[in-house]
């Protein structure tokens, strides 16, 4: 289970992680199975060279065996004194194969205790023929023994036996292991920074691709530019095409719905225009105009909305937040002079709005005039990237030291047109179109209670970080 979680977690990891990772559990799994043959196959061969060794001496012994003379009488001599020296670990033994301990000739270095077979007797080896195999010495040191049967004729089948330390093929073999690993652990690390730089030059062009979408996202650029491989060449190509289609396709749009609004407009005017030089009543004249206005007034809306709709989408459209919040404060500091409002602003330098200016003065625009009408004295609003979905997102809070709005309340005043006070100028339409033009940029806006103690509208909207540090 741990595993197909792992496995499925790296599905949604980069390619340039994905790679290392297979690369790495790739060569591990050669580099770990390739240090097991290798030490297997030395293992063998060290082995075989020392059962040589030890061969040469059963040889000897074999020789002095067989030579004519009275086989209890015979000597036998290696010339190597540490066949010798006591619990050296290197042994010989002969006699014959049931022969009892006192019956046996034996190196001095047995100091007169028998020297063990290798395996128990199977019958499977002939005469002549060689065993070997690993045994224990009286003092549990592992020995590698060597054993061959000697067919005397009348005198009867004597077996010879030779062990030497095997502790000396095990250090052999440690330290044959310690240098591959060593060896392998150095190729791999070289593999390891080969794959990292492969990987590196080999994602290069999509690297490229990315910071070129995001320039055209940031409105830095119109279209892909560069050289790039045949392999991705051709998806570039298709990039600009998509792009241009869909900007085609927008600007048609904006046509159609600009030309939807002087055709409205148009009769509108006309209408109104014409009731005031008729000779219709006054009151009849006043409720046309009041009904024309808020026709007009919706008219108004909903073509601002379906331009934003077009807009929404738009790539390569972004608004720089701190000179249009600038602008923004400007403007309602000069209508609402006489509340004589302290307007703090905190916004990072460089943080940009993925969208029309237009749109983002209109979302903003309402919600900084809702809060300068209530205000008693005092409008907060700071602006700050937040990430959402690994994609950088325009948080922007307003907030005013009003009397602020019971949770219901705040439900109700985003229902499209619909005001708790009269006494207030505006249509109230207002938060409806900053809830609208959110959804349509893929937002979200909401209300809350402010740290000031009157209302806190907050505005989410896609956006993009600031390259330094924040400004105040």
């Amino acid at each position: 289970m741990t595993l197909l979680l792992d496995l499925l977690s790296l599905r949604r990891r980069s390619i340039a992680v994905r790679l290392a990772v297979s690369a790495l559990l790739a060569s591990s799994a050669i580099l770990l199975i390739a240090a097991w043959i290798l030490t297997t196959l030395y293992r063998e061969n060290t082995e075989r060279a020392f059962d040589s060794r030890l061969l040469v001496f059963a040889n000897n012994l074999a020789t002095d065996l067989v030579s004519p003379s009275d086989p209890e009488s015979r000597s036998f001599s290696l010339g190597d004194p540490r066949f010798d020296l006591p619990l050296s670990g290197w042994y010989w033994q002969v006699g014959r194969p049931d022969a009892k301990a006192r019956d046996l000739r034996t190196s001095r270095s047995l100091v007169g205790v028998p020297l063990k077979p290798a395996a128990g007797p199977d019958g499977k080896a002939g005469i002549g023929q060689i065993r070997q195999g690993y045994g224990k010495a009286q003092d549990d040191r592992p020995l590698r023994i060597i054993e061959r049967d000697v067919d005397l004729g009348e005198e009867g089948r004597y077996t010879v036996r030779v062990a030497g330390p095997a502790d000396e093929i095990g250090n052999d073999v440690e330290r044959f292991r310690n240098s591959l690993f060593v060896t392998f652990g150095l190729l791999g690390l070289s593999l390891a920074l080969t794959t990292l730089l492969q990987i590196r030059f080999g994602l290069a062009p999509l690297k490229k691709m990315r910071a070129a979408l995001g320039a055209i996202r940031r409105g830095e650029a119109d279209r892909i530019t560069g050289t790039y491989p045949r392999d991705i060449a051709p998806l570039t190509g298709e990039v600009n095409l998509l792009i241009e289609t869909n900007r085609e396709i927008l600007e048609r749009a904006r046509t159609q719905v600009g030309n939807l609004a002087h055709a409205l407009k148009t009769p509108l005017s006309i209408i109104v225009n014409e009731v005031g030089s008729s000779d219709a009543s006054e009151d009849l004249a006043q409720k046309i105009r009041e009904q024309a206005a808020v026709m007009r007034d919706q008219v108004n809306y909903h073509l601002d909305r379906a331009r934003a709709a077009a807009l929404a989408g738009t790539l390569g459209t972004s608004t720089e937040v701190e000179p249009a919040l600038a602008g923004l404060v400007r403007t309602f500091g000069k209508i609402y002079r006489d509340k004589d409002i302290a307007y703090e602003v905190h916004v990072p330098a460089g943080l940009r709005f993925r969208g029309e200016r237009q749109d983002f003065e209109e979302m903003v625009g309402n919600l900084v005039d809702n809060a300068s009408k209530w205000a008693a004295g005092r409008v907060a609003i700071r602006a700050e990237a937040v990430a959402r979905h690994d994609y950088p997102h325009l948080l922007v809070a307003i907030e005013d030291d009003g009397p602020g709005l019971p949770p219901d309340d705040r439900k109700a005043v985003l229902g499209r047109g619909r005001r708790l006070d009269e006494s207030k100028p505006g249509s109230g339409l207002g938060l409806s179109i900053v809830a609208d033009l959110a959804a349509l940029y893929r937002g979200r806006f909401s209300l809350e209670e402010a740290a000031l103690g009157g209302l806190r509208a907050v505005l989410e909207v896609p956006g993009d970080a600031p390259a330094g540090p924040p400004s105040h």
